[in-house]
């Protein structure tokens, strides 16, 4: 039953019905609830109501449109892709798709190919520049390619050696080089004298003292006229020899090497002065320590551990308050490896390092490996190389004996001593 007595206002009308089980009879129970909003505030939040509805449609349709205008761009790029590399088009304006042709992929494979050779022929020719020197009467053509030296003559050094026998001391007047390569560019001289062992049969040389000339700026005809003083005390001139390498300068230190020049200085005569007008040679390596290598194969994990033992230099009066360190750089299948670094070690006569590291090495038997050990000391300026040696189972003119000790010892260490070049 509704009632009509509140005309303005809707009416809910709950109607409850209760059982009476003395008379059986129904009675009625009128709630009446009432809203008491104006139609205006109803209408306001109706019309909001609507305005966010249609905010909501309009935010969905602006997105609608941006996914389809990409996705369009997107094909329209991958169809012209296409049609310019792999396929034609027909007259109707339709893309017809072809598949690779036999020709493009021997084309491909043949420039992958030609990727592969040249960076093996740049590994042989890093293993070679790292091996010990032949005689100096011996050519090096069987040795590298020409690709890696420059061809004709070098030009010539002139310099002027004197020994003062009283103050044990050694002075080199570097005055100019003449008629270099016309690739030199910025030349300049680096100067090493060295010194070897007393120990008979032993090719180890020391690095008595090292230095550098100024860099003479596009000249191929450079003037130094610079002097150079070094004392040689308690080292017997008839052991000592220098060493001239003129380079031309990298802003990178990648210097190229032009040539090179070295006397011994057992004929040197004390107070007198001499010249010497020298034709550069090609670069020859000098052995100046050993490094204690050992290595482990495991064929299983597909690596090999590199161990970096003990270095061991020629002389311990020239060793001076520094750290050393070992960098190792391993090339699998004309691909560089990440380098690793060893811990700094104080320097001494037989540095002690004892650490290991792996690479991966997929397989041992099939892939080329070649390892290149670095070890250098650090300066107030930066760092300095001390020296270099490489082993691996590249084909070169020299055998790796280490190697096949450690491929005939699966998962046992081997080591052995190698000689540090530089």
């Amino acid at each position: 039953m509704v009632s009509n007595t509140y005309p303005e206002h809707r009416v809910f009308t709950l109607i409850v019905t209760c059982s009476a089980l003395e008379n059986m009879t129904f009675r009625y129970v009128n709630l009446q609830v009432y809203l008491p909003f104006s139609d205006t505030l109803k209408y306001c939040l109706l019309a909001l109501a609507i305005a966010l509805f249609l905010a909501a449609l309009i935010i969905l349709a602006c997105k609608m449109r941006q996914y389809y205008a990409y996705k369009a761009k997107a094909n329209g790029k991958e169809k012209k892709f296409i049609s310019s590399s792999n396929g034609e088009k027909k007259p109707d304006g339709k893309i017809l798709v072809k598949s690779l042709s036999p020709s493009f992929l021997e084309v491909a494979r043949k420039e992958q190919d030609s990727k592969i050779e040249l960076m093996q022929k740049e590994m042989e020719k890093l293993e070679v520049h790292l091996t010990p020197s032949p005689p100096s009467n011996e050519s090096l053509d069987d040795l590298g390619s020409d690709s890696d030296r420059p061809l004709g003559p070098r030009g010539m050094l002139k310099f002027n050696l004197q020994y003062n026998k009283k103050s044990t001391t050694l002075t080199l007047n570097v005055i100019e080089a003449t008629d270099l390569p016309e690739y030199s560019r910025d030349p300049f001289v680096r100067i090493r004298v060295l010194c070897k062992t007393d120990e008979p049969k032993s090719e180890v040389q020391t690095v008595l003292h090292e230095c550098e000339t100024r860099v003479v700026k596009n000249s191929r005809n450079p003037i130094f006229d610079e002097d150079f003083s070094f004392s040689l005390k308690e080292y017997p001139l008839s052991n000592t020899s220098i060493k001239l390498e003129v380079k031309d300068f990298d802003k990178y230190s990648r210097h190229t090497l032009i040539g090179e020049a070295r006397r011994a200085l057992k004929d040197l005569k004390s107070s007198e002065t001499l010249e010497f007008n020298e034709h550069l040679q090609e670069k020859t390596k000098d052995i100046i320590g050993e490094v204690l290598i050992s290595l482990k194969c495991l064929p299983t994990a597909q690596k090999i551990e590199v161990g970096i033992l003990k270095f061991k230099t020629s002389s311990s009066s020239i060793i001076q308050e520094r750290d050393v360190y070992a960098r190792i750089d391993v090339f699998s299948n004309q691909h560089k490896q990440k380098h690793q670094k060893s811990s700094l070690r104080a320097k001494s006569k037989v540095t002690v390092f004892n650490e290991t590291f792996l690479f991966s090495l997929p397989d041992p038997k099939k892939t080329h490996c070649l390892i290149l050990i670095s070890l250098y000391e650090t300066l107030s300026t930066g760092k300095k190389l001390i020296g270099q040696t490489t082993l691996g189972n590249q084909k070169t003119k020299f055998k790796d004996d280490h190697w096949d000790m450690m491929m005939q010892t699966l998962r046992q260490p081997v080591a052995d001593w190698h000689p540090l070049y530089i």
